[in-house]
């Protein structure tokens, strides 16, 4: 009886504790378009030594699943919902920073919002970036707002990334005893390509060696920091993409200078996120926050506007330019995963996410390779923040903790004529609406030898969990996907002969001078 009156003593006093201590700030930072690969942490070439710091004093998660499309994955990030339901039921359902007002946190969604309605009738007391799918990096759009009111002071040093940073800065600065929620939306390195003209030439001429040669690259760091077997080997060369010794000079140089704007817009946002790590550090307020990082989908593979831009002498980094990644540069920031943004595959769906918090664990250099879900951000935030909530996602919380458990590992996945189901052992996806391919992950996680014809009765079985996913999450029978054809913004994407051959475009003479390659 006295051991038992001393167990529940402990036990009250230990609940009371908990109970007591200060909840925490959160930073969900976002990125838009970015590949699995771009970080340093990841394995890129590419200085990002602010976001390599969080995670070698916290956790990559290497195996972080979104929805493979900006919207989608917001929307299922903010309500914690399957992606057929996230987007429906939006304005429906309370979604995070309303969850979090409930326990007095003051909440901020700097940068991009890509959703309906207005983020201050969504639970968000401040409001600084803008509304619609992206803009002018420089130069900004009729859709930025500072808070409800049209913003249009975009003087000749604004960039997105400094301006968010700035904004973020002065919310986490402001006198308050309140914890705060800021939802770091930033716009990089989405398109258009654009960045400062110095921080360009920085990376001018890095490039020349190819696509191949960076993944190869990247590949071989990340096995060396230990994210992949040293005996792992690479995907076959995508069909769809023409041999880098087959460029033109010409070609070379303006792919160059592509990739060079994307790498200046990666390193420009951990520059961004360094001043905010600095602004938490001086605050005291850096050990008590929850950060959390990763990208909405993998990079974009398109280039269906370099025609135009070259008709009107721009370059990748011009302003009022939109140039895109294109396949080539797709290819290689996703390593070592197939396929791009929009599609099911693992490089559409993967992000190198990093998780920071030293006074909620205990993690130091950590990698946690388990299954998880951008559906499952919303119930770790909750319980980190003791909000009662429950979602379709599910808490990671205890996996940052040190607990061995971990979400159920079977995920489901559809955008346009792209979909999947993921189980432990096995992939079921499709691309382009041409059929279904099967993949033993265990013994093949690069997803290269499709299995499907060997394995008719578990494609039917898994076929068969999809459909039963997609009817319970999107209230129809039917699966008419959308397909991609006629639409010159989403052309097949298959790797493997199905998908459209990227073309690079080749620079012009006339505009060679303009971002110099460095002198031999």
């Amino acid at each position: 009886m006295k051991t038992l009156f001393f167990f529940l003593l402990f036990t009250l006093a230990t609940a009371g504790s908990a109970f007591s201590s200060p909840k925490p700030n959160i930073i969900v930072i976002l990125a838009d378009d970015m590949g699995y690969s771009d970080l340093g942490c990841y394995g890129s070439e590419i200085p990002t030594p602010h976001l390599d710091s969080l995670a070698a004093h916290g956790a990559r998660l290497t195996r972080m699943r979104n929805a493979s499309m900006c919207v989608v994955t917001r929307a299922s990030l903010l309500t914690g919902k399957w992606w057929p339901s996230a987007l429906p039921t939006f304005e429906k359902t309370k979604i995070l920073p309303e969850l979090l007002k409930q326990q007095n946190y003051r909440t901020a969604l700097i940068g991009k919002w890509h959703l309906k309605g207005h983020p201050m009738d969504r639970g968000f007391d401040h409001f600084f970036g803008f509304l619609n799918g992206f803009t002018d990096h420089f130069q900004g759009s009729k859709t930025y707002r500072l808070d409800r009111e049209p913003f249009s002071n975009f003087g000749p040093d604004f960039y997105s990334s400094d301006a968010f940073a700035d904004r973020t800065i002065s919310f986490i600065e402001k006198p308050s005893e309140d914890p705060f929620f800021i939802y770091l939306s930033f716009q990089a390195p989405h398109n258009p390509l654009q960045a400062p003209k110095a921080d360009i030439l920085q990376h001018r001429g890095k490039y020349l060696a190819g696509w191949q040669a960076i993944r190869e690259a990247r590949f071989e760091k990340q096995k060396e920091l230990g994210l992949f077997p040293s005996t792992a080997t690479l995907p076959p060369y995508p069909k769809n993409l023409p041999d880098w010794n087959s460029l033109t000079p010409a070609q070379r140089d303006l792919e160059d200078l592509r990739m060079a704007t994307y790498a200046a817009m990666i390193e420009g946002m951990d520059q961004a996120i360094g001043r905010i790590i600095s602004s938490l550090k001086e605050s005291k307020k850096f050990d008590n926050t929850f950060i959390l990082v990763l990208s909405d989908n993998g990079t974009d593979s398109f280039s269906v506007v370099d025609k135009p831009m070259l008709a009107q002498g721009k370059l990748p980094g011009d302003r009022n330019s939109n140039w895109q990644p294109g396949t080539g540069w797709a290819y290689a920031t996703v390593t070592p995963w197939r396929l791009y943004k929009i599609s099911q595959h693992a490089g559409g769906v993967t992000t190198g996410a990093v998780a920071h918090w030293p006074s909620g664990f205990a993690a130091k250099d950590q990698i946690l390779n388990q299954p998880l879900l951008v559906i499952d951000i919303l119930p770790t935030l909750a319980q980190a923040t003791r909000v009662e909530v429950k979602r379709d996602g599910q808490s990671f919380l205890p996996l940052l903790q040190g607990s061995s458990s971990a979400p159920p590992a079977t995920s489901f996945y559809q955008y346009m004529d792209h979909r999947a189901i993921r189980t432990p052992r096995y992939t079921l996806t499709e691309a382009d609406a041409s059929g279904w391919e099967l993949f033993d992950i265990k013994n093949d996680p690069f997803e290269t030898k499709n299995l499907a014809s060997e394995n008719p009765a578990l494609v039917q079985k898994l076929n068969d969990k999809w459909q039963q996913w997609w009817t319970t999450h999107n209230r129809t029978d039917s699966y008419k996907p959308k397909t991609a054809k006629g639409n010159p913004h989403y052309r097949p994407q298959g790797d493997r002969g199905s998908g459209t051959l990227y073309q690079p475009s080749a620079m012009p003479k006339s505009l060679s001078h303009r971002y110099p390659l460095p002198k031999k």
